[in-house]
């Protein structure tokens, strides 16, 4: 996590780990975890497929007192049923065919830690009745096994679909909903913060750079237009992928051509103009990273460009939570 007292860095609501952006809806979301980092609560993380929960998961629980114990990952939708509660609270030998010795579970592996389901809408009823028992004691029993077991770990789910619906459904129960979602963080869609979409492409360009020391010039002007006009049904994860085939096939500088993102394109989305001071902020945001693409963080370029001082720059830098990308791409 990254401090708002570090010399050079922003300040948190403004970047946290791996997660960066100047959007009010992004910043609000580093607030809230840095609130749910400090409590001991279950979490529900929402969100569309690709928008960072995973990575917000983990935030969580580097952020928080029981860093230092393990982060155990599930992904409920990718363990078959009839292996689902083994997987989850283990199994003693001989509990079923195959079950040659003792096995513990992802439950007892994030012992004094985190466990993070992933996808948890699309665990089965039979599991969600055995995880809400544990969320109400706090003890498992393996399969095959009568000693009930006391566990000290934290549980953060999260989901694509909407529970909410699913309990109207009975596809889901409505206890385990309440008592998984006593905090809840939802994230925003890419297609909400677009003038972050060009910050994070940034990012992930700057990345691949370092990993397989091939330079480029940056991004073009109608790679800029393209980066910020495409509504990302993908989000962050399809960003992430696009920037890696036009890392590949770009000659030099990337263009929209390389960036191959077809027709589908969204409307600028315009906050409300509350107040002057809203309204400037956020085009402050979107000038100043547009203008850093274009000179590949030449600052006096982007001074001049802007018709603003360098402490000027740099002030808005800090304040966008842009400087700590400055500063590790003049260390690289």
């Amino acid at each position: 996590m990254i401090k708002g007292s570090d010399i050079g860095s922003p300040p948190v609501e403004n970047a946290m780990g791996d997660m960066i952006g100047a959007s009010e809806s992004i910043r609000e979301c580093f607030s809230a975890i840095r609130k749910i980092a400090a409590s001991d609560f279950p979490v529900l993380i929402t969100g569309e497929s690709g928008t960072g929960k995973d990575l917000a998961a983990k935030i969580i629980h580097d952020s928080g007192s029981r860093n230092d114990g393990p982060f155990v990952p599930v992904n409920c939708g990718a363990i078959p049923e009839n292996l689902l509660e083994s997987e989850l609270f283990g199994h003693e030998k001989g509990a079923f065919t195959g079950a040659v010795q003792r096995q513990r579970g992802k439950a007892e592996q994030a012992q004094g830690g985190t466990l993070f389901l992933d996808e948890i809408g699309e665990l089965p009823l039979s599991a969600q009745c055995k995880l809400l028992r544990f969320l109400q004691d706090h003890t498992i029993e393996r399969v095959g096994g009568c000693q009930p077991i006391k566990l000290d770990v934290r549980i953060i789910a999260a989901t694509n679909a909407d529970l909410g619906q699913a309990t109207a459904n009975k596809t889901f129960r409505e206890d385990l909903y309440y008592r998984l979602g006593v905090v809840r963080l939802a994230l925003p869609p890419l297609r909400d913060r677009q003038d972050d979409a060009l910050l994070i492409a940034m990012m992930f360009l700057k990345r691949l750079q370092e990993e397989l020391g091939k330079k480029t010039s940056g991004f073009s002007l109608d790679a800029i237009q393209a980066l910020r006009s495409y509504s990302w049904p993908g989000n962050i994860r399809e960003l992430q992928n696009k920037i890696r085939h036009a890392f590949v096939m770009a000659e030099s500088v990337i263009t929209a051509h390389d960036l191959n993102l077809g027709v589908q394109t969204c409307e600028e989305i315009q906050p409300a103009v509350l107040s002057i001071k809203r309204e400037r902020q956020r085009l402050e945001i979107h000038v100043v990273i547009e203008a850093l693409a274009r000179h590949q963080w030449n600052l006096s370029k982007v001074a001049r460009e802007l018709e603003i001082s360098r402490p000027t720059l740099y002030r808005l830098l800090h304040k966008y939570g842009l400087y700590f990308l400055y500063k590790e791409r003049k260390s690289a």
